[in-house]
C-alpha cells in the first residue's frame, strides 16, 4: 500500500467529515478549526476517529482525540501512524 499524501490525506477527511458531520468538503482545510470552523461536535468527531481509522487502517489513540483541534492536527497523527 502506497502511503497517502497529505493533499490525499486531507481530501480523505474532507470526504469523511462530509459523511458523518455534513461538512463541504471544499471548505475543509488543514488550518480550519473542526469546532468553531467546521462545526464538528465532541460525538461527530469520535465517528471521525472511527471512521479515519477504518479508512487509512490505522489506530488513533483516544487520548489524543481533545488536542485535535484543526483538521491538521488530524492530519499529522494520520501521517504519524501510517509511518510507523
Amino acid at each position: 500500500m502506497t502511503v497517502p499524501t497529505r493533499e490525499e490525506i486531507v481530501a480523505q477527511l474532507a470526504e469523511i467529515l462530509h459523511e458523518v458531520a455534513g461538512v463541504v468538503p471544499a471548505t475543509v482545510t488543514e488550518e480550519k478549526s473542526l469546532v468553531e470552523e467546521l462545526d464538528v461536535d465532541s460525538l461527530a468527531m469520535a465517528e471521525v476517529v472511527v471512521v479515519a481509522e477504518e479508512r487509512f487502517g490505522i489506530a488513533l489513540p483516544e487520548e489524543e482525540m481533545k488536542d485535535m483541534r484543526t483538521v491538521l492536527d488530524i492530519v499529522i497523527r494520520v501521517e504519524k501512524q501510517l509511518a510507523s
